[in-house]
């Protein structure tokens, strides 16, 4: 085990975090694979595991206006002309506590000329007979107020068995439409009559997702969740609470190379290119705090 990823464990489950991205690189319980990991060694392939920051998806172009001034991020997906997933998924995250079963993590962003205000960025991960439980705290640490939205990156495992075979619930009644040549926001839309609607659990089929979800539809104590199962019988659920309208789900679909390996489940605090839109965004005082967890448990 090298000194940029570091293990926790708990009864039945197992799991490695990464410094680069405060990535979930590994989850395990009674040894099965609960996510797509990835090696020890090299980049992170398709942000597995990632924690997306100051925001989720893509910003058209780069650039956003914020108060009086306009912003520039680097792009990083160029075929699409976007900057995808925020500032922090490159950057080596410092350990601030590890403990057996739990492990703390803080990346930092600087004000900067594709960012307003600097941010500190905490991400707990701690198991339990219940699974992984994580948790994004994020402090204004800057003098301006800025803008900001957050999504985790994993990439559920239902099972043995090729993704076309497993079951999804996804407790969703609209979905966003997005462009076919960059995946831009076209508007929402009704999952009613459409094939997008898994209310009601049913194979997943050949069909295609990349795409956010939100008109959420939550249980008790305002909770919902995403499941996958296999048809040999084990699955794997991620639940999420209020702090989180958006979902986006992405069945990983290759051109080439290692096609549909799992199931991209991120919980988001705004859609794609909310710095653009202003839907569902965070405005972060300085000094100010926000927070928002997950979990992610097997089922059997």
């Amino acid at each position: 085990m090298s000194g940029t990823e570091h293990s926790i464990a708990f009864g039945s489950y197992s799991a490695i975090v990464t410094a680069r991205g405060g990535a979930l690189r590994e989850l395990q319980y009674q040894g099965r694979h609960l996510v797509v990991t990835f090696g020890p060694d090299g980049g992170i392939p398709d942000y597995r595991g990632v924690i997306c920051a100051p925001w989720p998806n893509r910003l058209a172009d780069g650039t956003y206006s914020y108060g009086d001034r306009s912003f520039r991020a680097d792009i990083n997906e160029p075929e699409r002309g976007t900057a995808l997933h925020g500032l922090l998924t490159g950057a080596d995250w410092d350990v601030l506590e590890h403990s057996t079963d739990a492990i703390t993590l803080a990346g930092n962003v600087q004000a900067s000329a594709a960012y307003p205000s600097g941010l500190e960025v905490c991400v707990t991960y701690r198991l339990s007979d219940d699974g992984l439980h994580s948790m994004v705290r994020t402090r204004n640490t800057g003098t301006q107020t800025a803008p900001y939205g957050l999504c985790p990156h994993p990439y559920l495992v239902a099972g043995t068995s090729p993704l076309d075979h497993w079951t999804m619930e996804l407790p969703a009644r609209e979905f966003l439409a997005v462009s076919a040549d960059r995946l831009l926001p076209e508007g929402i839309h009704p999952v009613e009559g459409h094939e997008f609607d898994f209310r009601t659990p049913r194979p997943l089929g050949t069909i295609k997702i990349d795409h956010a979800f939100t008109g959420i539809i939550r249980g008790e104590h305002g909770l919902a969740a995403v499941r996958v199962l296999d048809p040999a019988g084990t699955g794997v659920e991620l639940e999420w609470d209020g702090t989180w309208p958006w979902v986006q789900v992405h069945t990983a679909d290759k051109p080439s190379g290692k096609d549909r390996l799992g199931l991209a489940v991120e919980p988001m605090t705004c859609p794609p290119d909310a710095f653009n839109s202003g839907t569902d965004l965070v405005h972060l005082a300085p000094g100010e705090s926000h927070e928002a967890g997950w979990t992610i448990r097997a089922l059997s």
